[in-house]
């Protein structure tokens, strides 16, 4: 089975609220929702990856300094296998858009759980729920 890197990033605005992102129509998981984030490429670090995600994503920079490592998911689907580091980030210039269709969502930790999300990302709520 293929294993595929995906870097995430939980980002944490001044109130204390995580950005889910929901994945558009014509993806696999359509509807869900997501901590914002992309595959690793070629040559990449995954905090590389997610500097370049979110700018392309939501069109914010960060630095890989502002990116602090939290968790990680590693989860089987039918096809692959999912490594997938979660980041935490407080800081980022710029106003957090929607650049690929996607709906956004700032959430409070607790409310979490309200907002259906693939099977890999779900075991990373309550960590994060008690980190904040």
């Amino acid at each position: 089975m293929k294993t595929v890197l995906v870097s995430a990033v939980a980002l944490i605005d001044p109130d204390g609220r995580v950005l889910l992102a929901q994945r558009p129509v014509g993806k696999p998981m359509a509807g869900l929702w997501e901590f914002p984030g992309g595959k690793v490429e070629a040559g990449e670090t995954p905090e590389v990856a997610l500097v370049r995600e979110l700018h392309e994503e939501l069109g914010i920079e960060t630095w890989q300094s502002c990116l602090a490592p939290l968790t990680f998911a590693s989860h089987s689907y039918d096809d692959f296998h999912l490594l997938m580091p979660l980041f935490a980030c407080r800081k980022w210039n710029g106003i957090v858009r929607p650049l690929e269709g996607q709906e956004l969502a700032w959430v409070k930790p607790k409310d979490l759980r309200s907002y259906p999300m693939p099977a890999a990302d779900i075991p990373l709520i309550p960590i994060l729920h008690d980190w904040l």
